[in-house]
């Protein structure tokens, strides 16, 4: 009996381990599959030209990622962040007669406040994070199509190099995007604000009563979700030369969601794996390009997500 035990506690402890790899490393796994995948059955895969397009069409969504993986590391969520960066499309072009960085600044700023509002929302006011969220990202898309309703192109040559220009072969965008994961993942590693944020995550009751500014932090999130977003809907529409709040963001908040989450990083809080979030939304970028370059619609991709999806929170589930 007791030998049966054994085996059974034993059989546990792998399943758990598989369950942790895949959480830990199977986004890096499942890009390298695909990566080999395109080298050996997509032709021009290796071209220089494909490279950069397909980094400067993920970077909003590893931007806007960064910003949803701190929030749904404090067990919250924040569906504006589409919305916001049409307010920052929106905001950039009006203000764009000042000049170039004026009109950055506003647009960040403005995203910045719209996190605010749903940070106060969650941790002062005690609103569900998905609620709250939901109520900005239709509230601030209907805005966005206020201010500017209908699309506006642009000839500003400072903001279009912004979204244009490279450095030794490398889009500007790419390297904003890489140098904000950098930050981010500073923050989160090596700063007591990253340890407070998770810790708030994991227990946020115990993390309340160990004295930890839970509420300051939660809208700290918040608002560098904001930011992060508005950042990225400035860099996208610097790209188009083009400001077009009715379209530009939408369902981008599932994109970064879906990210984060195949990234490893559990919807239930308490652990925030920047890196991951990066791959995972390379992972989506490259299954989606795969897939249109193999004549296959988009439909096939929006499934193959959906399995992606619900495998990444089975693995974290059984892991937990």
């Amino acid at each position: 009996m007791a030998e049966l035990t054994s085996q059974a506690q034993a059989r546990v402890v792998r399943k758990q381990r598989v369950f942790a790899w895949v959480q830990d490393y199977g986004v890096y796994a499942a890009v390298l599959a695909l990566l080999l995948f395109n080298v050996l059955f997509t032709p021009h895969f290796l071209d220089a030209a494909n490279f950069r397009t397909q980094l400067v069409q993920v970077t909003p969504i590893v931007i806007v990622s960064l910003g949803m993986a701190l929030v749904i590391g404090t067990q919250g969520i924040d569906l504006s962040v589409g919305s916001v960066m049409a307010l920052a499309a929106a905001l950039v072009v009006m203000y764009l007669g000042y000049g170039w960085l004026p009109a950055v600044i506003v647009a960040v700023v403005g995203g910045a406040v719209v996190g605010a509002v749903g940070g106060a929302l969650v941790a002062y006011v005690g609103v569900q994070p998905i609620v709250a969220t939901l109520a900005l990202l239709v509230g601030v898309r209907g805005l966005a199509n206020v201010l500017v309703p209908q699309l506006v192109e642009f000839r500003n040559p400072d903001l279009i190099a912004l979204g244009s220009s490279s450095v030794a072969g490398i889009p500007v965008i790419v390297l904003i995007a890489a140098a904000l994961t950098v930050i981010v993942l500073f923050v989160v590693r090596r700063t007591t604000f990253g340890r407070q944020v998770v810790a708030i995550g994991g227990n946020r009751s115990a993390s309340e009563l160990s004295g930890l500014p839970v509420k300051r932090v939660l809208l700290t999130v918040y608002v560098i979700s904001g930011l992060l977003a508005a950042l990225a809907g400035v860099l996208a529409t610097a790209r188009l030369q083009a400001s077009d709040p009715t379209s530009l963001g939408l369902f981008i908040e599932l994109s970064a969601i879906t990210a984060v989450v195949v990234g490893g990083t559990p919807l239930t809080g308490g652990r925030i794996r920047v890196l991951s979030t990066v791959m995972g939304a390379l992972l989506m970028q490259l299954l989606s390009a795969t897939l249109i370059k193999h004549n296959l619609p988009q439909s096939w991709t929006q499934m193959v997500q959906a399995v992606i999806i619900l495998a990444a929170v089975y693995a974290t589930r059984e892991r937990r």
